[in-house]
């Protein structure tokens, strides 16, 4: 029985739930000309990031975030306009489309979220370097 819900369900298409959760994706306003954009290509680069979006509108900066140690990307980046309403455009032509051979989504990009300072461990020196405490055998 399952399998025959399944097997409707992919000729009558989405569920109106579904729908309703992509039209609330679409329909939250800009604040701001940063577009925050996931689902990018671990090959990426920020050349080819910001050539995708360019013909959108003038960009102040495109960015694909990229891991510190491997260098490689991390699937997202975010992009800034000049305007909201070039932010607006090139969000509804690029949200859901493929980049790269990857389904990539277009969101307003969020402020981003305050961290704590570091909290200084016991052990740390002044040279940044950890000591073990640790007594005894550790194998």
């Amino acid at each position: 029985m399952a399998f025959a819900s399944r097997f409707r369900r992919i000729f009558t298409g989405p569920s109106p739930l579904c729908s309703q959760f992509a039209s609330i994706r679409l329909n939250s306003t800009l604040t701001s000309p940063k577009l925050f954009i996931s689902g990018l290509s671990r090959e990426t680069t920020n050349e080819q990031f910001k050539e995708a979006f360019n013909p959108f509108g003038q960009i102040v900066e495109a960015k694909v975030i990229t891991d510190r140690v491997s260098g490689r990307s991390k699937g997202f980046g975010f992009v800034t306009y000049t305007s909201i309403e070039e932010a607006e455009k090139a969000r509804d032509e690029m949200n859901a489309k493929f980049l790269h051979g990857w389904a990539i989504f277009v969101d307003p990009a969020k402020p981003r979220e305050p961290r704590p300072p570091p909290r200084s461990e016991w052990g740390s020196s002044e040279t940044g370097f950890r000591t073990n405490k640790t007594v005894g055998w550790c194998g």
